[in-house]
């Protein structure tokens, strides 16, 4: 996991997109020598990019990228959830930015945890952590998003059935429920759904404010919603109304 440094580090070159190592050292009252350390380590991780005296992000479209967004919310939203997952337990955790953050915790701090997942970023994410097993389902690969979609996915999904899926979002709707930009996606995770007892989105509280194009899951689909203390009083209304659990941290 990264320092609090690191991730004010990421916080810093998301919302300035390109920063000078000096500049850097500066507001973080640290030697450049220890900044260009920091770098390495979330440039090894691929949070970022170094080049020529700066920092900047990665490509917009690389799921790298998106997990640099609001790390450090992300890392509360997944450590709550980790919290309802017990050592020894098998879950499908979907590709999600904030769902890669949580396989990390899984994999680092719960002992024989099993992940079955659609996503080759994860699968690659926690491969040197002490994690008991990861099951990647197969499919067709999309390149961007390192996220395995089409009807591979729900054949291989059917031959599990496990307590808890974890899925990102990247949408609402108040009349209907959660949202994804991509059709495969969407497909993707309504297929690991049936395979589930209970459905659970990771989001950071944007979300809320945005809407993707297809309809990922209705309401009387999801049983429980982690996310940051930023959610709208209205939309944390709406999905208690619909029994679903609100846990905002």
């Amino acid at each position: 996991m990264m320092t609090e440094r690191q991730t004010k580090i990421l916080q810093i070159v998301n919302e300035n997109q390109k920063v000078e190592v000096a500049l850097l050292a500066e507001m973080l009252d640290v030697s450049q020598v220890t900044i260009r350390k920091d770098l390495d380590a979330l440039e090894e991780k691929r949070l970022l990019v170094r080049e020529h005296g700066y920092a900047q992000m990665c490509n917009p479209d690389d799921i790298n990228n998106r997990l640099a967004v609001r790390y450090d919310v992300k890392q509360r939203i997944a450590r709550a959830a980790a919290e309802i997952v017990a050592s020894g337990e098998t879950v499908m955790i979907e590709s999600g930015s904030s769902c890669a953050i949580l396989a990390e915790i899984l994999a680092t701090e719960k002992k024989d945890v099993t992940v079955i997942t659609n996503s080759a970023f994860i699968a690659a994410h926690i491969r040197d952590t002490a994690i008991g097993k990861v099951i990647l389902l197969g499919g067709d690969y999309q390149k961007e998003s390192q996220v395995m979609v089409g009807p591979l996915v729900r054949k291989c999904a059917r031959e599990f059935y496990v307590d808890k899926l974890f899925m990102g979002t990247d949408g609402f709707i108040p009349q209907a429920g959660f949202t994804c930009g991509d059709m495969m996606r969407a497909e993707a995770m309504k297929n690991m759904a049936e395979s589930a007892k209970h459905s659970i989105i990771l989001t950071d509280s944007s979300k809320f404010s945005q809407q993707g194009v297809v309809l990922q899951c209705r309401f009387e689909n999801v049983g429980m919603v982690f996310t940051d203390s930023g959610i709208p009083d209205s939309a944390k209304t709406i999905l208690e109304r619909n029994q679903i659990t609100v846990c905002a941290v």
